[in-house]
């Protein structure tokens, strides 16, 4: 006989054949204290609607009616019901079933068999070899009606798993496949499969494929697809916005000369290389570093070395080819006496900054020549600047040095087109990094943008011949200050 529980401790109680749970059910439904929900589902819960109910309930509903049914094909992945309501279900017949809103579509099928995965009571779910067949199969329907998850969205799924678990798995889930196909007559199935799988791992022609990002893994240069939509929601707003046109005032050498003194001095800062700016001065003036702090020294020397040359600044990228070249060959000029930290190459392990992982080292080229369309798409100087610099803040394809790298790359999409460049004084640190961080975990692109606009509205004042005359702007809007002393001034000259 079934045990019986205080009826306020069940949400969902199931009808019975035994006598005694059958005349509880009755005195409850009497008493006022259950409802009846659908045929043989009685609920305590006399508030919410029977749709909620049966929506958190469902999985122990289909475990109690439909024991060793199994929740298959695309519900199998995606372990709801459609935006239209269906779950699909392989069991003893075929058949459409409403309950409470969400329709049950049976499809008749095998049994569970080894490997498939108990879910509640006597409901199972497909495991993943079989998911994938059974998305395989020919269906007459398309859309969310479908049984089956569209092809891209198939590919999608095998190109995640060699992104994060690497050949190996997929090769397994392969193996596993093949096994049971043979056992369901999935053999056809077991065949696009395969083509697939090879396809991703460059065996077989990339033809069969038609994801974007299943492509790009076919022919070598996988991406970062979570990066790519947030990209994206920075391109999208970048494009909406009207940005100001700040001419450089800098037009002389000497001028620009003096101004990017200060853009390598703060840059380095930034990451944590201090100087006094005195010191800063006789490491630029010499070229030589000071003896006790050799590293620090070349790292001032070859920002200043870059951000100095007029023209280094005003080159930019025509293509993603030569995106890379010009990351790899500026980062080996910024980080020259670094050799611990592989100046001139792409990571080959990952890095992180506290909780924040940055893209996967094998998905670095990938990401970048992914992104550089939005970059081209893009037309005015400081919406170019504010992608750049964001996107290899994101992506961090370097050991060490990746900020820096941003940095310069924003500023030459400014000096190409005649634009004021933007330093990130000591004093505005807090909100350059708060910003970055905002966009990276809540994909909130304002902060940035607006943090960047008023960079660059206060970079515009750094300007002249007398660098004594440019410290004392700098110092008279609080930029050598921390941001815990101070705030950012700007003072319009």
């Amino acid at each position: 006989m079934e045990n019986i529980l205080p009826v306020h401790l069940q949400e969902i109680i199931f009808g019975s054949s035994e006598s005694k749970v059958s005349k509880q059910i009755s005195r409850w439904l009497k008493e006022g204290k259950i409802r009846k929900i659908a045929p043989r589902i009685y609920s305590s819960n006399l508030i919410d609607s029977v749709e909620e109910i049966v929506s958190r309930n469902l999985f122990q509903i289909l475990g109690k009616l439909y024991p060793d049914a199994i929740l298959s094909h695309r519900s199998a992945f995606e372990f709801k019901p459609t935006k239209d309501g269906h779950i699909f279900l392989t069991y003893t017949y075929t058949k459409k079933v409403n309950l409470a809103g969400i329709t049950l579509r049976f499809l008749e099928g095998h049994k569970p068999i080894e490997g498939d995965n108990p879910i509640s009571g006597e409901l199972y779910a497909s495991q993943k070899p079989r998911a994938f067949l059974e998305n395989l199969q020919l269906s007459k329907q398309t859309g969310p009606t479908s049984k089956c998850l569209t092809i891209p969205e198939i590919e999608e799924k095998l190109e995640q798993i060699i992104r994060v678990n690497g050949e190996e798995e997929i090769n397994k889930l392969r193996d596993r496949a093949k096994v049971i196909a043979s056992k369901l007559e999935m053999e056809k199935e077991f065949e696009r499969l395969n083509k697939m799988i090879s396809a991703l791992l460059s065996t077989y022609t990339a033809k069969v494929l038609s994801s974007p990002l299943a492509i790009a893994r076919a022919f070598g240069f996988p991406y970062d697809p979570v990066r790519m939509k947030l990209f994206e929601e920075l391109f999208r707003e970048l494009q909406k916005q009207e940005f100001k046109n700040r001419p450089d005032r800098n037009t002389t050498a000497k001028s620009f000369r003096n101004f990017a003194f200060f853009e390598s001095y703060f840059s380095n800062y930034i990451e944590g290389t201090v100087f006094e700016v005195e010191e800063a001065k006789q490491i630029i003036e010499t070229k030589q570093p000071i003896l006790a702090r050799n590293e620090d020294s070349h790292d001032v020397l070859g920002t200043y070395q870059i951000v100095s040359s007029k023209n280094e600044m005003s080159t930019t990228p025509d293509n993603p080819g030569e995106l890379l070249n010009m990351l790899i060959y500026r980062h080996k000029i910024l980080l020259s006496a670094r050799e611990n930290k592989n100046p001139g190459q792409f990571k080959e392990k990952n890095n992180y900054a506290g909780n924040t992982s940055f893209v996967d080292f094998n998905l670095v080229k990938g990401t970048l020549i992914q992104s550089f369309d939005l970059y081209k798409a893009l037309s005015h100087p400081f919406s170019k600047a504010a992608y750049i610099m964001f996107i290899l803040s994101e992506v961090h394809p370097f050991l060490d040095g990746n900020g820096r790298i941003a940095r310069v790359m924003m500023n030459c999409e400014l000096v190409k087109e005649g634009q004021s460049k933007i330093i990130i004084p000591t004093v505005y640190r807090d909100d350059y990094i708060g910003a970055l961080r905002r966009l990276t975990r809540q994909s909130d692109s304002a902060p940035y943008i607006k943090m960047l606009q008023r960079a660059h509205e206060y970079s515009e004042n750094i300007c002249g011949d007398d660098m004594n005359e440019m410290q004392g702007y700098l110092t008279e809007t609080n930029a050598f200050l921390e941001h815990t002393e101070a705030k950012l001034k700007i003072i319009s000259r």
